[in-house]
């Protein structure tokens, strides 16, 4: 199962732990890990190259399936939206696989 925690400070996302392997299929075909796999980075990549916010990231620990990223201070409308972006489709994907893949937890 993926466990993520989506980081809030006053009701703002600020970050994402995610942990784990959802275990929908076998390795190379599990397109659950997939699509946080490619939602994560891209939201992280996005935020690096278009928003130019301070984000730091945690070591990538392919076999644990772990990314822990946040955003430091103040940042951009851009960074906001791409952060809500990640958080409606991690909870997109959740309701469509089901909470046995994939569990979410707003952590203030």
């Amino acid at each position: 199962m993926i466990k993520v925690k989506i980081l809030k400070k006053e009701n703002m996302i600020y970050g994402f732990d995610i942990l784990g392997h959802a275990g929908y299929d076998t390795h190379g075909k599990d397109i659950v890990c997939s699509a946080v796999s490619v939602l994560t980075i891209n939201t992280i990549n996005s935020i690096y190259n278009f928003a130019k916010d301070d984000i730091e990231v945690d070591k990538y620990i392919e076999n644990d399936g772990h990314i822990k990223f946040w955003v430091n201070g103040i940042y951009s409308k851009e960074t906001e939206i791409l952060l809500k972006s990640l958080e409606f489709g991690l909870n997109n994907i959740s309701e469509q696989y089901g909470k046995k893949y994939i569990e979410i937890e707003e952590v203030q």
